[in-house]
């Protein structure tokens, strides 16, 4: 069909454009220096326009509604490529273009600002990017909610996970607060001399070690260093493209975990976009990750649901000889208790698997107050506090560094996308519940301990992977486990390995 085609050549032009434009995002959070932020801000917004401008034409909506005529011509495949141009199509054409570059504009400038204002605990520095940030996500959020009748915050957060609803959202999040914080208090209690058994790091632990230790795992995850790399950030990240996988870390030289877990945390992101959809339609939105909950699954299952059991520490602890040096804390055992440790911490991306969904609840409850308009910029920090206290016991009043500015998230804009951190952790245990059901439980731990992760990987590429966007999220976690998100697969999973240490 000559209108299918010729959309085709549309989304495969834009798929280039949009190298370009990663490339340009990367650069700016890993090499550029920073008095080149505004003329890269110019730059993206002059590019972003001009894939506006194609998306959003009017001879893009004429071809669909042509092809919406003729879907019984084109294959099951071809037709879930149609749906996700629509969508796309639909995305884009709610915005007006001069929004479009005032936006990029404002994000450039406030990311480029948030390093210095976190490394200072300075909001007040911090402020006028934080205002803006939210008025342009608010004014998004308007123009979105009028073109598709959704809620202010719902319409931000399906641009993240467009293929679940805010009733499966809501649902998941009340049922986990009515247990995940008296089940963290109880692990607490019981681990109190677990934790003082604990064999301390000896430091420093040098960058070069680290590095080499984290290119070690990268190469178990099967990560291709001819088509991708390393690099160094102040807030880790997966960026680029399919051909061209930019993977970034931080580090700590009192211990290995920061960047060890980040690391694989990135590179379950890098494994997902890189093997995603029918290869034969790379380039074609059918061949793009799912969603941001499906990219969260595969990175938290990589970092946490493989990462911190007990048969990873068996893998880890020889490695982290070799790279980092022998000494007494490197041990299976004592391995074993530092990535399992639970401890009530500041830092989301340091938290442990117990109170990270915790971390996740505070944030999605203030950016959604402030979307639908019930709080201001400058109330984020009392707020946060208020919202650490409630679930960690935790204060941060005075410390915003290891607060309200510790995420890079906000000044990007992206108002909508954290929920999608503890959905993926859900679904993440969820799917590796189906796994051990067909490979066995003792095969999963064998793979694991030996690194030999490939009936593993085998599984994930053809549950998850090699479908893309063929379904939309729900149908997709449905296909590959038999049920609906389900949150007793959390709670169990937690139990099992934090309070009976069976995993």
């Amino acid at each position: 069909m000559d209108a299918y085609r010729e959309l085709e050549g549309l989304f495969k032009k834009l798929y280039n454009f949009n190298h370009l434009l990663c490339l340009g995002f990367w650069d700016g959070r890993t090499m550029m220096p920073p008095k080149g932020a505004a003329a890269r801000g110019e730059a993206m917004a002059e590019l972003q326009r001009l894939v506006h401008d194609l998306l959003a034409a009017p001879r893009t909506r004429e071809l669909l509604d042509t092809v919406q005529q003729h879907l019984s011509e084109l294959s099951t495949v071809e037709q879930a490529n149609v749906r996700e141009m629509e969508l796309q199509y639909t995305r884009e054409a709610a915005l007006p273009a001069d929004f479009v570059q005032r936006k990029v504009r404002a994000v450039t400038a406030a990311r480029a600002a948030w390093p210095a204002c976190k490394r200072d605990n300075d909001f007040a520095a911090f402020l006028p990017h934080m205002e803006q940030t939210v008025g342009i996500a608010r004014e998004e959020a308007q123009h979105r909610s009028a073109a598709s009748g959704e809620g202010l915050y719902e319409s931000l957060f399906h641009m993240y996970e467009p293929g679940m609803s805010m009733e499966t959202l809501t649902c998941a999040f009340e049922d986990v607060k009515t247990w995940l914080p008296g089940l963290l208090r109880e692990v607490l209690d019981n681990d109190k001399d677990a934790v003082s058994s604990i064999i301390p790091m000896q430091a420093p632990l040098h960058f070069d070690r680290q590095m080499l230790l984290a290119k070690h795992f990268m190469r178990i995850w099967g990560f291709d260093f001819e088509a991708g790399r390393l690099d160094l950030t102040v807030h880790p990240f997966t960026g680029m493209v399919k051909e061209d996988s930019r993977i970034t870390m931080s580090f700590n030289e009192e211990s290995y975990k920061q960047c060890v877990f980040a690391t694989i945390h990135e590179t379950g992101h890098s494994k997902y976009e890189t093997s995603c959809g029918p290869i034969e339609l790379r380039g074609q939105p059918v061949c793009e990750g799912r969603s941001m909950t499906v990219h969260e699954s595969q990175s938290r299952f990589a970092e946490v649901v493989i990462g911190c059991s007990s048969a990873f520490a068996e893998l880890a602890t020889p490695l982290l000889r070799e790279h980092l040096g022998d000494q007494p804390a490197f041990t299976v055992e004592n391995v074993r208790k530092l990535n399992q440790q639970v401890t009530r911490g500041h830092i989301r991306v340091k938290a442990d698997e117990l109170s990270y969904s915790l971390h996740i609840l505070a944030r999605y409850e203030i950016e959604r107050d402030l979307i639908e308009g019930t709080m201001e910029a400058a109330d984020v920090p009392r707020v946060w506090n208020d919202n650490m206290k409630e679930y960690l016991g935790l204060e941060t009043l005075g410390r915003d560094d290891i607060g309200c500015l510790q995420d890079i998230h906000w000044s990007q804009a992206y108002f909508g996308y954290f929920p999608t951190y503890a959905l993926g952790s859900m679904f993440a245990v969820q799917l590796m519940a189906t796994i051990k059901k067909q490979l066995g439980d003792d095969v999963v731990q064998e793979c694991i301990r030996t690194g030999k992760m490939e009936p593993i990987f085998t599984l994930q590429k053809e549950l998850i992977w090699d479908k893309g966007c063929l379904y939309e999220t729900e149908d997709l976690l449905r296909r590959a486990t038999g049920e609906r998100l389900r949150t007793t697969h959390f709670k169990e999973h937690l139990e099992r390995r934090y309070l009976r240490h069976e995993d």
